[in-house]
């Protein structure tokens, strides 16, 4: 019994532990600034593919609409700490309240609509997003917004990549624990639920409603919390950043590492962000290989890398169940 519940507890806390030791030296390891900048951008998009996991990965709701989030996000930090000439880390309250009313409004359409066109609808409101985003002057139009101010910690400006590394790193070990706790509460069941099967969801007393809203407020704050520190960072935002291509990155990025799994977000979001840079030495023919490399893995894993993973130790549990009936036989049997 002792040595399952070590097993157990090596199963539940090694995998984290080994990706914060690992994650701690990587300005260490990596000598180029560029890939440190895209390792960056890599946690950006984690907190929001975390979000998109729970309304598409877990709940089944198809949602386009997280570049239209992210990008309210990045606006609603940049207009609100560039106009009043405040830190950056007071852009997250505007940020996270319009990703909370958003989220409701989208939630509301998913209960009358659903695949196809819920992901119309979604789409739809991230191109009237960037339309009005790059339209209209009060929010500086096709300009954008410029001199977007850096964050501080404990009075220090993050100027460089590898200050902003450790603090997106902390942000995104903070959101992965809230992520865990929502994923193993009742309300990340309850979106199993809605996925696996939505018509049987409220016999079990369960509100569909509320589920479905739920799961799109999570998704829309996380991707809002995402765009103030895409924003922070990259000290500018502009609508033609926050088109259809990023969405379609996030939904790449769920599904190559894998639906439901915080560890594929981990996997599929690092991979997918950095994949099209370790490409480039192949040229013009980069986009068609890491294109046909995304499709072979829709194809032949199409619950993503982590699912294989899932696969191997659950096979490793099996034999080990299989080793220790058999030597518990064999202790009776001696016994006997």
């Amino acid at each position: 019994m002792k040595r399952l519940m070590t097993i157990e507890t090596g199963k539940r806390f090694g995998p984290p532990a080994i990706i914060c030791i690992v994650a701690l030296f990587i300005p260490m390891i990596l000598s180029n600034a560029y890939y440190l900048h895209l390792i960056n951008m890599a946690l950006i998009y984690m907190i929001a593919v975390y979000g998109l996991n729970f309304i598409s990965g877990m709940a089944g709701q198809t949602n386009f609409g997280m570049a239209g989030v992210f990008g309210l996000g990045a606006y609603a930090s940049a207009m609100f700490t560039t106009k009043l000439g405040l830190p950056a880390w007071f852009g997250l309250v505007p940020a996270i309240i319009l990703g909370f009313a958003v989220g409701i409004i989208l939630g509301y359409p998913s209960l009358r609509v659903k695949g196809l066109f819920l992901a119309l609808v979604t789409l739809a409101f991230t191109e009237v997003l960037r339309y009005i985003e790059n339209n209209w002057a009060f929010v500086g139009g096709a300009l954008g917004i410029k001199n977007v101010p850096n964050f501080f910690v404990f009075g220090v400006e993050l100027k460089t990549s590898e200050q902003f590394y450790y603090l997106i790193l902390a942000v995104v070990g903070l959101m992965s624990i809230l992520t865990y706790r929502i994923i193993h509460s009742k309300w990340g069941r309850a979106f199993l639920a809605v996925r696996d099967n939505s018509d049987a969801v409220e016999s079990c007393g369960i509100s569909l409603a509320q589920a479905k809203i739920t799961a799109f407020t999570l998704a829309s704050v996380y991707g809002a919390i995402a765009g103030a520190f895409y924003a922070g960072y990259n000290n500018y935002v502009s609508a033609t950043a926050f088109t259809l291509e990023m969405t379609v990155l996030f939904v790449v990025m769920m599904m190559f590492g894998g639906l439901a799994s915080m560890y594929g977000v981990i996997i599929g979001t690092i991979i997918i962000t950095l994949l099209p840079e370790l490409l480039r030495f192949l040229g013009d023919y980069y986009q068609l290989v890491y294109a046909l490399i995304v499709m072979l893995f829709a194809i032949f894993l199409p619950n993503g890398i982590w699912s294989v993973v899932r696969g191997l130790q659950a096979r490793s549990d099996k034999q080990r169940r299989k080793r220790q009936d058999a030597g518990e036989i064999g202790r009776r049997s001696a016994g006997g």
